[in-house]
């Protein structure tokens, strides 16, 4: 089959053309892995007056107590300023807070340097956030239902509205790529191939062949499915599951991996069958596995709101972590399924080409956010908010 070479590639972001920075918190307490203790962190919050709630806010140049702020889009947190704030604490919701670790967020502008709006107005159950990872091994991409925290890399919708409408995707190429194959293309087929043969450059090789599209979506959607993680629990082949061998401890404080014995040990818990792929499997140069662990057991400062934690382990962490180690491993071995679709293509689809046909350039209108007017926001002080 004749070879694809990086120029005749079209780069992810004219494929995929809105894109957002990603969300900069500013301070690290409104996230953690238990919704419980955020909860309790907005109490000592509110709870707390003058000098102390300063401090425990941990103002920046961008936050602080007397910041005036409209409301997330689609939530539910005040707009009064913090120095007085009083009342329950937002409902936490779910984010991507590093590859492959969802935790929650207390959804509260005035606790976010720069949220990001536009992302917000468009999270939904139909929504796929398609997160770049960065430089180092691992995925080139990430994809998630949930609003990603990661940084440094950009992260591009694959809907600019809400309720799966208007795709991100350059105008016209899905047509284009529907008369090439003889068969419709969906967003989430276009996707589906973007993460199958995405490369470290993030160019992404498209062809015309009809098999070889069948077979590079087929494999991105089993990717897709387990980055996503939210259909039927994904289960290892030959009926291996991995379960807790030795009860863990009430504070496990350090991770290890017996490769002979394909154990995951935490302190003197044991965790078995972990396959290899599993606890070497890294995301943007670090071990997910590791990295997934510490964020759930690293000594936060005395003192500060991080400290309010959960006195021991969660059965849910154990939950989520026996599920993590099952996608870790099905995602190793499906990263070898992309490997020739991502290389070498019959039948290739060139940017030249694209351009020939008016795909590209992407319009600019298509790299900026789409006018979402869909519900009033609440503006500072409980104002109505023009948008």
């Amino acid at each position: 089959m004749p070879s694809v070479t990086h120029d005749d590639a079209p780069p992810l972001a004219d494929l995929m053309p809105w894109s957002v920075a990603p969300p900069r918190l500013g301070r690290g307490w409104p996230t953690g892995p238990d919704a419980a203790s955020l909860k309790a962190r907005w109490d000592a919050l509110t709870k707390a007056e003058g000098p102390d709630r300063e401090a425990l806010f941990e103002p920046t140049r961008s936050r602080t107590l007397r910041s005036a702020v409209g409301q997330l889009p689609g939530q539910s947190g005040g707009t009064e300023r913090l120095a007085r704030a009083t009342g329950p604490c937002p409902e936490p919701v779910r984010v991507l807070h590093a590859p492959f670790d969802e935790q929650w967020l207390i959804p509260d502008h005035r606790l976010i340097d720069a949220a990001r709006p536009e992302l917000w107005r468009v999270a939904d159950e139909h929504q796929v956030f398609v997160v770049e990872s960065g430089d180092g091994p691992g995925p080139v991409l990430l994809a998630t239902s949930v609003l990603p925290l990661l940084r440094p890399g950009r992260i591009r919708p694959l809907f600019r509205r809400p309720g799966g409408a208007e795709p991100n995707l350059a105008p016209g190429l899905s047509e284009f790529l529907t008369d090439r194959l003889g068969s419709p293309v969906r967003p989430l087929d276009l996707l589906a191939w973007i993460l199958a043969a995405v490369r470290p450059d993030l160019t992404v090789p498209l062809t015309a062949d009809p098999e070889l599209w069948a077979r590079g979506v087929e494999s991105g959607r089993r990717t897709l499915w387990l980055m996503r993680r939210d259909g039927d629990r994904p289960k290892l082949p030959g009926g291996r599951r991995p379960y807790v061998r030795a009860p863990l401890p009430s504070r496990p404080l350090t991770v290890a991996y017996d490769r002979e014995e394909e154990a995951l040990l935490l302190d003197e818990g044991r965790i078995s069958p972990v396959p290899p792929e599993s606890w070497d499997f890294e995301a943007g140069g670090v071990r997910v596995l590791e990295q997934w662990f510490g964020a759930r057991v690293a000594e936060p400062e005395p003192g500060t709101l991080a400290a309010i934690r959960p006195a021991t382990w969660q059965q849910a962490w154990t939950s989520e972590l026996l599920e993590l180690i099952t996608v870790l491993a099905l995602l190793a071995e499906a990263s070898g399924e992309v490997e020739p679709p991502a290389n070498e293509l019959a039948s290739p689809v060139t940017a030249r080409e694209l351009r020939e046909a008016g795909v590209l350039p992407v319009p600019d209108p298509a790299r900026r956010p789409a006018s979402v007017l869909d519900g009033h926001e609440e503006g500072p002080e409980g104002q109505l908010a023009l948008i």
